[in-house]
């Protein structure tokens, strides 16, 4: 995936500008166009970038014409921070992407600047299939046609030009890992690309649910752009005669990244070490505090008021979002919604012990069946639970006393 900001977008447009004028490259001259023999059709994969946006890679499908010196690269992963409310749609999943066209040229120049590697795969496929699938491009980039609803899974830069690509084919293709399991979740494969951003990984796991969990095929992980170059490069494709050929019949890297440094979160900032910490500290306070006989109410408000406040949060990316990932998240077990208001009904200063014991009760149950079910990865879904966990059951304990400790 890639955005849109101001200076690269100028840039952007300044060069494709001259080229068009130059070259005759505009969308609107070429609808009708017809590719001559010498024109090849490739698959571009960018390597993963440094921005949180880019931490996937991206897929492009390049159009070579060398005999009337023409090119176009076409992606699915622009969009754009000037759009009205950005943050807004984004979180609800309505952001619109759309295709966009560049040339080799301006594309390396980008990506050389992000350090990133590019490589090539030229396909082989008739001339027929060649100018099939460059009439369903120059169709897709048409203004009606060019926005659609980006779904992260289901329908991003990766699908996209492999959806294309199949589409032309048709039975003639094969991809032999298609229907075969790949052992791994949906899930499992986002967190291998997003090792060096654990505040980034956290905050993604915490918000998917179940779907995230599918045990993908080697079509569904070919959401990932790496995964389309790998496993179309296994690929057959059955030509006019008969012959079956590889649909691959070049792989070149176009630029080879440099190796550098990559900047890792610094140990005592890592998600986990700061949990492990506050929810170390959290319970030899508890601890303390209860031997002293004293239960601390604005403890339990600060932090199962603060569980709420993110439950509802994750529960409105369920229901008021169309990500389509983000539904029956088992981590509102434990960051459950209803914490907020709930926990003021259980400490006001008229509770009782009964009151008490029904909602630490109840949401010490809701916290162990969520640490079973989770699949958030690291230690922050036990670690946090657990911190909760302890408040409840001081609590608890509070009540089968029949009770009440001095309030501070």
């Amino acid at each position: 995936m890639k955005k849109t900001n101001k200076w690269s977008w100028l840039l952007t447009t300044v060069v494709l500008t001259g080229l068009w004028v130059l070259n005759g490259l505009g969308p609107i001259a070429a609808c009708g166009q017809t590719l001559t023999p010498a024109a090849r059709i490739s698959l571009i994969t960018v390597s993963p970038g440094s921005e949180l946006y880019s931490s996937f890679g991206h897929t492009a499908i390049r159009v070579y014409d060398p005999g009337v010196g023409q090119e176009r690269i076409f992606g699915w992963g622009t969009f754009d921070f000037r759009t009205d409310n950005f943050y807004v749609k984004f979180l609800r999943g309505t952001l619109p992407y759309t295709i966009s066209v560049t040339d080799i040229y301006a594309m390396m120049y980008e990506y050389q600047i992000e350090h990133r590697t590019l490589r090539e795969q030229v396909l082989n496929l008739s001339a027929a299939q060649r100018q099939q699938l460059f009439n369903l491009l120059m169709e897709n980039y048409q203004p009606e046609n060019r926005t659609y609803q980006y779904k992260f899974y289901y329908d991003n830069c990766a699908t996209r030009p492999r959806d294309k690509i199949a589409q032309v084919c048709g039975d003639s293709l094969t991809v032999p890992t298609r229907t075969r399991s790949t052992g791994k979740s949906y899930r499992d494969w986002m967190n291998e690309y997003l090792g060096e951003k654990p505040w980034a990984q956290l905050g993604m796991n915490l918000a998917l649910g179940t779907p995230a969990d599918v045990i993908t095929t080697g079509w569904q992980a070919m959401y990932l752009p790496d995964q389309v170059h790998d496993q179309l490069a296994r690929s057959t494709v059955r030509q006019a005669n008969g012959q079956v050929v590889p649909l691959v019949a070049s792989d070149t890297t176009l630029y080879q990244a440099p190796n550098t440094v990559k900047k890792e979160v610094s140990f005592i900032f890592d998600p986990n070490v700061v949990v492990a910490f506050l929810t170390i500290g959290l319970t030899f306070f508890t601890i303390r505090r209860y031997q002293r006989g004293r239960v601390d109410r604005w403890l339990d408000r600060l932090l199962f008021g603060t569980a709420g406040v993110l439950g509802w949060f994750l529960f409105l990316l369920w229901v008021g979002t169309d990500h389509g990932v983000t539904a029956w998240n088992p981590t509102l077990l434990w960051l459950m919604p209803l914490h907020m208001p709930l926990i003021y009904w259980a400490t006001g200063p008229g509770t009782t012990a009964r009151r008490r014991s029904v909602y630490f009760g109840l949401t010490a149950v809701l916290i162990l069946v969520g640490m079973v079910v989770s699949k958030v990865p690291g230690g922050v879904d036990i670690l946090f639970p657990m911190a909760l966990l302890i408040r409840c059951l001081v609590n608890l304990q509070l009540s089968r006393r029949k009770a009440l400790m001095p309030v501070v």
